[in-house]
C-alpha cells in the first residue's frame, strides 16, 4: 500500500474515532444531544476537510504554499464548525 493510500485510510479512521467521542458522550450525559443529521454533517465536514488537505499535500510542491493553503482550509473548517455549534455570526445557516 502506498504512503498516500495509507494516509487516506488513516484519515478515514481518524474521522470515525472523532465521531465516536460525541456518540460515547451521549451515552453518559444529556448535555450532548446529536441527531443522525449532526453526525452526517460533522462527518462530511471532517472528511471533506481531510480530502482537501490531502489534495493540497499531493499537488502543491512548495512548503510555504502548502502551509498557507492548509491553514486557510482549517480556518474555514473552524469558522463553519463554530457557526454550526453556537451561531457566532447569527446566520440562518446555524438555525438562528
Amino acid at each position: 500500500m502506498s504512503t498516500a493510500n495509507k494516509r487516506l485510510v488513516a484519515m478515514i479512521a481518524f474521522v470515525g474515532i472523532l465521531l465516536l467521542i460525541p456518540f460515547i458522550a451521549m451515552q453518559f450525559t444529556s448535555e450532548v444531544n446529536w441527531s443522525g443529521f449532526d453526525f452526517l454533517v460533522a462527518g462530511v465536514l471532517l472528511l471533506g476537510t481531510g480530502l482537501l488537505v490531502e489534495g493540497v499535500l499531493r499537488t502543491v510542491k512548495t512548503k510555504s504554499k502548502r502551509l498557507v493553503l492548509v491553514s486557510v482550509i482549517l480556518l474555514i473548517l473552524a469558522l463553519i464548525w463554530i457557526e454550526l455549534a453556537v451561531g457566532l455570526f447569527g446566520t440562518p445557516f446555524a438555525g438562528s
